[in-house]
């Protein structure tokens, strides 16, 4: 009996110390699983990597980069030596091909003026990390070539998506330039919201499963003041400006916004989480020329510069 426990207790002992945590000396608790590679990240190399964060035990992610855009970033010893209880302090010690896990106390990163309690990061709580080393490169330039070929990938999987569910819910949608999509109910009537002209409109924020984030046009909506703003001017999402010019005033339709056009990878916390698709009910009330900006005023409220001098 000796003979077959004592193996087995020593395969036990093995196994538990693979998966103990080390610390960092600012107490970050992490793990690697190591690749083939043996050639740790080194100072002033380019890096491509996967990484998440998820509070720990409520199964809520923070933020993922896995299935998306890659995370690309130089490794910089001025930016480590600044880092506190986060992934980079252990970069150096990762490899291409190695996964790691890590495990940030709220706690701590309070107590270092990271961030504040709040409704969402609560005493006691803890962050779980994951990270996965993909790729290095030798200079910014191919390091910016991977990128882009990262971002189309992202598009045409956004693109995919948006339209198998208005594919789904058997809306007749057209693509504008961009890539977002808009069903035109009524288009309106009179000159349509181009650039440069005011909109004043309604409008219902929903994600694909149909939960409501934002919108003016509900009676439980929580703003009922139309939202206003002039085309063009980036006062709203990329989306929404470029979707909402199919319409003059009276118009009503849909609108279908890929994450890439709304608020992309950063999400609009807490509110508005990464990468998500963005759908839009809308009616617009009125189109019209802004109101033109009001003249400078000179010394003891004259007008500047003087009529006859301009």
């Amino acid at each position: 009996m000796k003979r077959i426990l004592l193996p087995l207790m020593a395969a036990v002992v093995l196994f538990a110390s693979c998966n103990q945590y080390e610390k960092t000396p600012t107490g970050l608790k992490y793990k690697i699983d190591r690749g083939s590679s043996k050639d740790l990240l080194k100072q002033g190399q380019f890096v491509k990597m996967h990484v998440s964060y998820t509070l720990a035990g409520k199964d809520s992610s923070l933020s993922t980069s896995f299935g998306h855009i890659p995370v690309y970033f130089q490794v910089d010893s001025v930016s480590a030596a600044r880092s506190k209880h986060n992934f980079v302090e252990i970069l150096t010690k990762l490899a291409p091909g190695d996964k790691a896990e890590f495990v940030m106390s709220v706690d701590s990163l309070k107590n270092m003026g990271m961030l504040e309690y709040n409704n969402i990061f609560k005493q006691k709580d803890n962050i779980n990390g994951k990270a996965e080393i993909l790729k290095t490169f030798t200079n910014q330039d191919e390091m910016m070539a991977d990128y882009q070929k990262e971002m189309k990938l992202e598009v045409d999987r956004e693109d995919k998506e948006v339209q198998d569910f208005i594919k789904s819910k058997g809306a007749k949608a057209k693509k504008t330039a961009s890539g977002a999509y808009v069903e035109i109910t009524e288009p309106g009537v009179g000159p349509k919201a181009d650039s440069g002209m005011q909109i004043s409109v309604l409008y219902r924020g929903t994600f694909t499963d149909g939960k409501r984030f934002d919108g003016n046009m509900d009676k439980d909506s929580p703003n009922k003041e139309p939202l206003r703003f002039v085309i063009g001017t980036e006062s709203v999402i990329k989306g929404m400006d470029e979707t909402l010019r199919e319409f003059a005033k009276g118009g009503k339709g849909k609108l279908f916004v890929p994450a890439m056009l709304g608020y992309g990878p950063n999400g609009r916390a807490p509110v508005v989480p990464a990468y998500k698709t963005l759908c839009f009910d809308i009616e617009v009330l009125d189109v019209s020329k802004p109101a033109p900006a009001p003249v400078p005023a000179g010394p003891q409220g004259a007008q500047f510069p003087p009529q006859g001098q301009q």
